[in-house]
């Protein structure tokens, strides 16, 4: 048992995908009597893993363009943060990063396996294997993943933190 979907494509190709509640996937193309020819059917019996990767393949590309146009918009970076056994990060919530002096960067979504969390709060604690999906400037971006990493904003050791970032009303203290 499963559910068929069909659609004909523009040259007049029938195309279907039976997904199956094992997991499995059948990719068919097919044509019927009344198409004026031989009936002819090929099906390709897809694995669970197997039909994800088409996915991504087929729809990888407007997601590509989809991202690279965002990207194109002048000061804003979306990047991928893999957490690591010896992150900062992880194990601890997200927290708030604003008061960490990180003003104007927002975690888009935190992917764990196959699900993504999108617009998690503060409390959402991340464990090594996930991977952030944050936005905002190229400079606070990379103030981020030092943080996730280290637990601190800046790079160099003994430098003092700037209070550009920092929210109105704090000062940046020396190691944040």
């Amino acid at each position: 048992m499963g559910v068929l979907h069909t659609f004909i494509t523009d040259d007049g190709g029938k195309c279907g995908v039976i997904t199956h509640r094992s997991g499995h996937s059948d990719l068919i193309t097919f044509s019927d009597e009344s198409d004026d020819k031989d009936v002819t059917k090929v099906s390709l019996r897809l694995s669970e893993d197997e039909a994800h990767t088409l996915a991504e393949l087929l729809g990888g590309t407007r997601i590509t363009e989809s991202l690279s146009a965002l990207e194109q918009m002048p000061g804003l970076s979306i990047d991928w943060f893999t957490v690591d056994y010896d992150d900062h990060i992880a194990g601890q919530p997200l927290g708030d990063l604003s008061a960490k002096g990180v003003v104007g960067l927002t975690v888009v979504a935190v992917v764990r396996g196959e699900t993504a969390n999108p617009a998690p709060s503060g409390d959402f604690r991340v464990f090594p294997g996930d991977t952030l999906v944050v936005a905002g400037s190229p400079e606070k971006v990379a103030k981020a993943f030092s943080f996730y990493r280290n637990g601190f904003t800046k790079h160099p050791v003994g430098s003092v933190a700037s209070s550009v970032d920092s929210p109105p009303g704090s000062a940046a203290l020396p190691g944040e």
